[in-house]
């Protein structure tokens, strides 16, 4: 028995994958074979980058931070010691969000934690 190659299903598979690679350059996003091996690739890449993305989020954070605190005269971990002295529950996000937002109350924040470091 002949062997079917173009059916509805396949021909349904092979839109969905052209669907899925739209946007890709050159004849990624319409040679079948190179689509399937260049999808698995974005995959991979898309499911390591989902985590790395969190860490370099927090490394700005963390920058923009240490930008904001040095101004006021005190350092980031020094910042960070006298947040936690203090017991003031603050993450790095919203700190950051702060430092640039709103400049006042974090300078605030920075009175706190200073005030909360042993001298």
């Amino acid at each position: 028995m002949t062997r079917a190659r173009s059916g509805k299903t396949v021909l349904r598979g092979r839109k969905r994958l052209r669907r899925l690679t739209k946007g890709f350059r050159a004849s990624r996003h319409n040679l079948y074979r190179q689509a399937i091996v260049t999808l698995i690739r974005a995959r991979r890449f898309a499911y390591r980058d989902r985590r790395v993305r969190k860490r370099e989020f927090r490394r700005l954070w963390i920058i923009r931070i240490n930008a904001a605190c040095r101004m006021r005269g005190l350092r980031y971990s020094q910042l960070i010691a006298g947040l936690q002295r203090a017991q003031v529950a603050l993450d790095r996000k919203s700190l950051a969000d702060l430092a640039v937002h709103d400049p006042d109350t974090f300078t605030k924040i920075v009175d706190l934690a200073r005030a909360a470091l042993p001298k």
